[in-house]
């Protein structure tokens, strides 16, 4: 028997592994997991050169996934403009900051307003007169929404007689001049034009977000950036500094390449690995383009927009899944989510027709924010995992009940998904919203009381972000339990989280983070040194 690199024992550790919930102590040997249970079983495993730490009745917990985020754009965000502001003065004095140190003609890029919280949408007026001479675009936080001043429209091209793209539309006022917000695909006009960062700059900022990540208990991430960020992620990896481990989901512009090349999810290895193709059927609820069967309330003229047509989508998923690639879906309103649901229908009907096992294409519906109660239970019935974000539910409640209404009975249904046999997977969207993952568990758990019926127990909402992700990704052999043979990824919390009270979830503390047996973050504090 090989002796241990390292051995943690006297702690209270929660292995989400149903044949033994609970252990005293593990054992590290090399990347995996050697051993987990009583004390004096592990100490068997104790050589010369074996490391211990007593964790004096500390909690030790599975590494965190992240089903769910962008870390081109989370990364961007650390360098960018926050304008997630109170007040639309707020955050134009933060652009006249950011103009008066920047010169002339550079761009000016930030993200984060939400128009609810100012009470109307923002418009190149506004920014024009902070920076008449600076082009600026400032994301909205959905990430769904540009807002733009005239010189970048300049820039760009955009005048009154600029079409609408299919899936996306330019706000436009009462003359038919456009006013400065970008919806959807009508993004694309202005960010093909903004200057991007080099890949070699980009992987220095993911050097550093990934960091912040494990510091926050994430040991593993699922990232819906596009190749860019893929690039750079393979040169951290290349150089040995991927801090924890990486599913990178394909955009559908790039399906055509993948499929020529013949990549599959799953290819690559235990730290960057190759997962399914996203493809957005519809918008977000922040700028109300999420695709509805019925009208927003006080909108009868708005249902929101087909981001990606029934048969594009269609025609894709059919060439995906027999290339060896599962899709991943973003669908927010309930007309979006029933067409998916509609297409993997079909798609598990092509499968068997063609000798695939479901379990062979794990299909995601990504967000699933509001479902028709008559399609709860087809999630579980089809095998789709439901990859949601529970933080969402906190920050969208005002706009949910503004604009859904009584619809909010089954809008963020964690409890109905589960309870009709869907796997969850859970996530944040960052920079959409905050990654720390101790939010999004206490948003599952608590809800802010906000429909309580569709709240989680705290072990259900901790297997949706350990053992639901890691079935998405097609690895529970390997992460989200610590059980012998699996990765040796786990965090040490400054509490027990099912002994504290819900609303203390929160506040959690990290005090350290391994992935692969190595100490990826400490936090200052003799326990762990």
């Amino acid at each position: 028997m090989q002796a241990a690199d390292w051995i943690l024992w006297n702690a209270r550790i929660y292995t989400q592994d149903p044949e033994q919930p609970e252990a005293e102590a593990l054992a590290v040997v090399g990347e995996t997991l050697a051993a987990v249970g009583p004390m004096e079983a592990v100490r068997a495993w104790q050589g010369p050169r074996t490391r211990i730490l007593d964790l004096k009745g500390a909690t030790v917990l599975p590494g965190l996934i992240d089903a769910h985020l962008h870390l081109e754009g989370y990364a961007r965000l650390r360098m960018e403009l926050d304008v997630d502001t109170p007040t639309l003065e707020e955050a134009l004095a933060r652009v006249a900051r950011r103009v008066a140190i920047r010169p002339p003609g550079e761009w000016i890029v930030g993200r984060g307003w939400l128009q609810e919280r100012w009470g109307r949408f923002p418009t190149a007026d506004d920014l024009d007169r902070v920076a008449p001479a600076h082009p600026v675009a400032l994301w909205a936080r959905s990430g769904h929404a540009l807002w733009v001043n005239r010189e970048a429209m300049r820039r760009a091209g955009v005048t009154r007689d600029t079409p609408d793209p299919p899936g996306g539309r330019i706000a436009r006022d009462a003359a038919g001049e456009p006013t400065g917000l970008f919806f959807e695909r009508a993004i694309d006009r202005i960010a093909q034009i903004i200057p991007e960062p080099s890949v070699e700059e980009l992987a220095e900022a993911l050097y550093e977000a990934l960091h912040a990540l494990a510091a926050l208990g994430l040991t593993a991430v699922h990232n819906f950036d596009g190749p860019r960020s893929f690039a750079a992620l393979q040169i951290l990896h290349a150089r040995g500094d991927l801090p924890i481990r990486v599913v990178q989901h394909i955009p559908l512009s790039a399906l055509d390449h993948a499929l020529a090349v013949g990549l599959r999810t799953g290819f690559g290895d235990e730290w960057l690995r190759i997962g399914a193709v996203k493809i957005f059927a519809d918008g977000a609820l922040g700028p109300r383009t999420a695709w509805m069967l019925e009208p927003y309330d006080g909108e009868p003229e708005n249902t929101g927009i087909a981001y990606t047509s029934p048969e594009v989508m269609r025609e894709a998923a059919h060439r995906a899944t027999l290339g060896g690639l599962s899709l991943a879906i973003h669908a927010i309103g309930d007309r979006a989510n029933r067409e998916v649901l509609d297409l993997f229908e079909a798609l598990r009907a092509l499968e068997a027709q063609r000798g695939i096992p479901p379990e062979a294409r794990r299909h995601r519906i990504e967000h699933a924010q509001l479902v028709h109660p008559a399609d709860i239970p087809r999630f579980g019935a089809l095998g789709i995992v439901a990859s949601m974000q529970p933080i969402h539910a906190v920050s969208d409640r005002p706009m949910a009940e503004r604009y859904w209404g009584s619809r909010c009975a089954t809008a963020y249904a964690w409890r109905s998904l589960k309870a009709t046999g869907a796997r969850l997977a859970f996530g944040s969207d960052a920079p959409v919203e905050s990654p720390n993952p101790w939010w999004g568990l206490h948003a599952a758990v608590v809800r802010d009381g906000w429909h309580p019926e569709q709240a989680l127990p705290l072990a259900e909402a901790l297997e949706a972000y350990t053992v639901g992700p890691a079935w998405a990704a097609g690895l529970e052999r390997r992460q989200g339990r610590l059980r012998p043979g699996m990765w040796a990824d786990l965090i040490v919390v400054s509490a027990d989280p099912f002994r504290i009270p819900p609303d203390a979830l929160r506040d959690l503390e990290v005090l350290g983070t391994m992935v692969g047996g190595r100490w990826v973050f400490r936090k200052g504090s003799a326990l762990l040194d």
